[in-house]
């Protein structure tokens, strides 16, 4: 998911001392999760079928099943993980400040991100799309949608690509969160939801029989495990344990269980190339 301000993205805190047992922030992820035996990782909270936490306090998802897999490939079992929720326009400064040892939350790689911070990946590769109600068949994708209402969340620029290159009639509405969003959509208070489409599906399962996802991606976004800027030895620990997941069967296991329910056709593994 893109974030709008690159404001943002030129934040680089002071590195801080890590409040784990030995090791600063500027250390390797390696070397942090070898020395503490546990790491704090950053994920969204409000993401069903991605990252969600649920009401008895777990922290489910596909995503959160990729960060278990990588700490578990760097030592570190589930429940030596502490999860941060860390929203778009705090990943940057959180990854920078080691706030969290890395960030696995639908964040995509983009040029502008890769100036502050270091990404593993892709662990999956997807687009944008739109969230609509059933009885709206007139809304086939993002042209559709010139005098309609769209929902996005702030510090995205979801909804901004929609008007600047499909639909400069369309009308913006912005909601705190996505579940907002997608209750406003319920009620009829706007026409559409845009973000990316696993995100979007996640909601089509809890609402079946009332919401479906549009199924015509216009983005390309590659989701990447974010990094403190310039680790390559823990760029490429993250990176093998993304393809061992892969191989071994776990990665779509994992979305057939988490996203699969939601009818969204699942794209085919992606290839892992991001390095230094």
């Amino acid at each position: 998911m893109r974030v709008k301000s690159l404001a943002t993205l030129g934040v680089v805190l002071v590195l801080l001392t890590s409040c784990g047992s030995g090791g600063s922030a500027s250390d390797s992820l390696v070397k942090r999760a070898s020395d503490r035996n546990h790491l704090t990782i950053g994920t969204r909270f409000d993401q069903p079928g991605l990252s969600e936490r649920t009401l008895d306090g777990r922290v489910v998802g596909f995503d959160i099943d990729v960060a278990k897999y990588v700490a578990n490939e760097l030592g570190v079992s589930a429940d030596e993980i502490t999860w941060r929720e860390t929203e778009p326009k705090f990943r940057e400064p959180d990854i920078s400040s080691g706030a969290v040892d890395m960030v696995v939350a639908t964040y995509s790689i983009t040029p502008a991100r890769k100036q502050v911070v270091s990404f593993a990946g892709p662990y999956f590769v997807t687009g944008q799309d739109l969230l609509i109600r059933l009885n709206t068949p007139e809304i086939s994708g993002p042209e559709s949608l010139n005098g309609k209402k769209l929902c996005s969340v702030p510090g995205t620029t979801s909804a901004d690509e929609v008007k600047r290159r499909y639909a400069r009639a369309v009308e913006l509405s912005e909601y705190p969160r996505y579940p907002a969003c997608v209750t406003a959509l319920l009620a009829g208070q706007v026409d559409a939801v845009t973000t990316d489409a696993p995100i979007l599906a996640g909601y089509v399962t809890q609402n079946p029989e009332l919401l479906k996802v549009v199924g015509q991606s216009f983005t390309v976004e590659k989701y990447g495990i974010g990094l403190r800027k310039g680790d390559i030895e823990g760029q490429n620990a993250v990176n093998a344990a993304i393809r061992k997941m892969i191989t071994s069967g776990e990665w779509l296991k994992s979305l057939n269980a988490n996203i699969g329910p939601s009818g969204y056709k699942l794209p085919a593994p992606p290839e892992v190339t991001e390095t230094q």
